[in-house]
Order: structure tokens, then C-alpha cells, then sequence
């Protein structure tokens, strides 16, 4: 065997990437990672307007990216996406399950739609996509990357100003799904791995941090401060490429500390 230096072991050069929720926030965040490592890179999201001014991101840095729209919410969206993202690219070496939804409500009022709204994208979405990747493009080359985005919300509860519930449970439930499927999986040389994010601005957390302020949030982190542009990208890169393929069915916090904190 040929040791491979470190550059050779992260090197995505020749990949393919798809990446869900990639027209902004933390998904763009990733596309740019593994774009920069070489990978060619399918962004998804509902929005096509969004999605042409990410792709038009990613080509000024360099990267072929190509863009599907798609509702993670709806099962035939998601089938036709992974149809779709096969067909042009030949193969999907790099699935990046990252569409998500959320909604504040107490407990106690929680629309019943409104938890079947963040349950459909947050979980069920993940799933349809890994299965339909999985069954149609890596368990018959046997070779593909997962990288599920969780978070820190679902390693335990909230404050009881923040109320999170469906939101929680279904990120709690990301968790798990990396488990099980990394260990079903595993035998098919497929790694299946998810990131746990603390709190980084963006449009989903906007309200939040509007309501408690920045500054607060930052305060509760060891590191003192909140996520930013850069923080996923060495993580992401790391599941995706041969750097991490001894790595499956794990979880990894990009908080700050603020789940060591807080027992997580």
C-alpha cells in the first residue's frame, strides 16, 4: 500500500457533490468546501432565483456547480432531484442532506401541520434522498459519503424561552438515522456521518437571535463567540474525503463548546 499525503487524502478532485438547502447559509458554506477540494457540486434548494445567485458564487471562486430546484418536503421532488443529480453527473459520490425547517411554538399549542411541516424536511426528506442515492448510485460501486446535517438541539432540551420542540426531536432523530444507517450501511463501503452545529447567523436562526441577541448567545460558548462562514468546511471536507473513511455512524458539535457546557 501507497501512503497518501495528507493533501491527497483530502484532495476531492474527480468527486461529485450534492448538496441540499445549498443556496445559502451553512449548505453554501459546505458547497464552497468541498468545491474548493476539487469536488463538482449539485446545489439544491426550492428557489431558483436563490440558486442561480449561488451558483453564480461558486463559479467566481473557481468551482463547477451545476443547481436543481427541489421541495426536501415533498417525495417525488426529492426522487426527481436524485434522478436528476445522477443523470447529469453520472454518479453522486458526496450526498449532503442539509434542507431543513423549523418553528417556534410552546408545547402545549404546536400545530400538528406545522410538526409534520418540519418532520417531512427535517428527517423524512433525509432519508428518501440517502435511500434513493444509496440504492441507485453508491451501494452498487460501492463507495459514497453522508454527511447529515443535525445539530446541537438534538443532543437535549432548550431554555424554556426557546421553544423548539418539533425542531429538536427531529434533529435528535438525524442523529440516530446516522447510527443506524452508518452501521447498515457500513459493509456497502459507505460512510454515513452528521454534523451538529451550534448557533450560526443565518435566516433560520435570525429569530432567535434577534429575540436573545448575539451577544448573549456567544456568551453561553467557551470560545466565546457564534459560528462563522468558515467553521464548517474542515469538518465537511474531512467526512467527505478518503481523510475520513475509517469514520461512520458518529456526530460531531461545531459550537464552540456550548454542548460540553451544557452535557451534551
Amino acid at each position: 500500500m501507497t501512503l497518501r499525503t495528507i493533501q491527497q487524502l483530502f484532495d476531492l478532485t474527480g468527486k461529485t457533490a450534492l448538496v441540499t438547502g445549498g443556496s445559502r447559509g451553512l449548505g453554501l458554506q459546505m458547497a464552497h468546501a468541498l468545491g474548493e477540494a476539487g469536488a463538482k457540486v449539485m446545489l439544491s434548494s426550492r428557489k431558483a432565483d436563490d440558486l442561480v445567485d449561488a451558483a453564480a458564487e461558486l463559479k467566481a471562486a473557481g468551482i463547477d456547480v451545476d443547481w436543481i430546484a427541489a421541495d426536501c418536503s415533498k417525495e417525488a421532488d426529492i426522487r426527481a432531484l436524485a434522478d436528476e443529480a445522477i443523470k447529469r453527473m453520472g454518479h453522486v459520490d458526496i450526498l449532503v442532506n442539509n434542507a431543513g425547517a423549523t418553528w417556534g411554538s410552546r408545547a402545549e399549542d404546536h400545530p400538528v401541520e406545522a410538526w409534520d411541516k418540519v418532520m417531512n424536511v427535517n428527517i423524512r426528506g433525509y432519508f428518501i434522498l440517502a435511500q434513493h442515492i444509496g440504492k441507485h448510485s453508491m451501494i452498487a460501486r460501492r463507495s459514497g459519503r453522508i454527511i447529515n446535517v443535525a445539530s446541537i438541539a438534538g443532543l437535549g432540551g432548550n431554555p424554556p424561552d426557546l421553544q423548539m420542540l418539533a425542531y429538536n426531536t427531529s434533529k435528535g432523530a438525524v442523529i440516530n438515522f446516522t447510527r443506524a444507517l452508518g452501521c447498515e450501511w457500513g459493509p456497502h463501503n459507505i460512510t454515513v456521518n452528521a454534523i451538529c452545529p451550534g448557533f450560526f447567523p443565518s435566516k433560520m436562526t435570525a429569530g432567535v437571535l434577534k429575540s436573545i441577541g448575539e451577544e448573549k448567545l456567544a456568551a453561553h460558548a467557551p470560545l466565546g463567540r457564534l459560528g462563522d462562514d468558515e467553521d464548517l468546511k474542515g469538518l465537511c471536507v474531512l467526512f467527505a474525503s478518503d481523510a475520513g473513511k475509517h469514520i461512520t455512524g458518529q456526530w460531531l458539535a461545531v459550537d464552540g463548546g456550548v454542548s460540553v457546557i451544557t452535557g451534551g
